[in-house]
């Protein structure tokens, strides 16, 4: 079958198309042939070591991905051969296991079917995007544990960055689940993004005073926020936030020092959550693939430009070029077509 490698970390020119043996399936595994390959964040930063150093093992990138289920191993259930299905945290301590392959094994617990009409573009992307999503919208002290319509009626929710591929998610999630959703972005054509998500207010930040432009739109306050940019973005976070409000933080882009004004958000009785998947625990990621997948199937989980959030697509060779294309800011989703659906 042919794979994406790499060997140790390094630039994306590290990343090379191989042929490997198909794996088979373990007890509590399943093989998927995969058709689509989402590229993350955390995709590049791990090839590239900025997570540390790996051995020079062969790795395969990526952690995302959707296709169909091929073989099962013993044990398995509630899956059969030929069922369509997406899957993230696919190569989490298992580098041989990324979705930048033909065919994958993977533990059967990070395996989700891929609702009825839903494209295995969409099974590609919604994984880390959607689930750290899920996660910042959850973990307010008297806020839902699940999502679904009505789950957060009445709460406003503030997006940092609402033209990235998480921001997008925490849009469409946010609106589905009842809130007012307030986004920043950094220019008209991310606003017009955001909107097509379904933002209902958009605030430029190289243009507008944020702070004081949220606190006209909502001048009780925001709920909660769900934060790209920790370190840029702390004090207009304080500064719009309600008492008992949640500061969800999943990335600190620009890697700006976070200096928290203590005072000001004990005064708040604030939460700062970090967000982190890979050690959330399998049970929070399942249940929130069920909430995903039900927000799939009723339409309120989308991709494309009609969603706000444009699909950029590279053939399995061009996995070097796919993920350059993360690595320098390229709006939307970065796809890999690994085979036809």
């Amino acid at each position: 079958m042919k794979a994406i490698v790499h060997h140790g970390t390094g630039p994306a020119d590290i990343l090379r198309l191989t042929d490997r043996p198909v794996p088979e399936p373990g007890p509590d595994e399943v093989r998927l042939r995969i058709v689509a390959s989402g590229v993350n964040p955390t995709d590049w930063k791990s090839r590239s070591g900025g997570y540390g150093a790996i051995d020079d093992a062969e790795a395969v990138p990526n952690q995302d991905g959707s296709g169909v289920v091929d073989a099962i191993g013993t044990g398995v259930q509630g899956l059969a051969v030929g069922d369509r299905v997406w899957t993230t945290l696919a190569a989490f301590q298992r580098p041989a296991s990324g979705t930048a392959q033909e065919y994958t094994v993977v533990p059967a617990e990070r395996v989700f079917p891929l609702p009825d009409g839903a494209g295995f573009e969409l099974g590609a992307s919604v994984g880390i995007p959607a689930i750290t999503a899920h996660r910042a919208l959850t973990v307010a002290e008297d806020g839902p544990a699940r999502l679904g319509p009505g789950a957060l009626f009445g709460r406003v929710v503030l997006v940092a960055g609402g033209a990235g591929a998480v921001g997008n998610a925490a849009i469409q999630l946010a609106r589905w689940c009842g809130a007012t959703v307030v986004t920043t972005v950094s220019s008209a054509t991310k606003g017009d993004l955001a909107r097509a998500a379904g933002a209902g207010h958009v605030v430029d930040y190289t243009a507008d005073d944020v702070a004081a432009r949220v606190r006209e739109l909502v001048p009780d306050g925001v709920d909660i926020v769900v934060e790209v940019a920790i370190g840029a973005n702390a004090e207009t976070d304080a500064a719009v936030l309600k008492p008992l409000g949640t500061i969800a933080v999943y990335a600190n882009n620009g890697d700006r020092p976070f200096t928290p004004d203590i005072r000001q958000l004990m005064g708040l009785n604030a939460r700062l959550q970090f967000v982190l998947l890979y050690t959330l625990g399998w049970g929070r990621l399942s249940d929130a693939a069920a909430d995903v997948n039900a927000a799939i199937a009723a339409g309120a989980l989308r991709v494309g430009d009609d969603a706000g959030l444009p699909l950029h697509r590279f053939r399995l060779e061009e996995a070097a070029e796919a993920h350059r294309a993360v690595e320098t800011g390229a709006v939307g989703k970065v796809l890999i077509d690994v085979a036809p659906g």
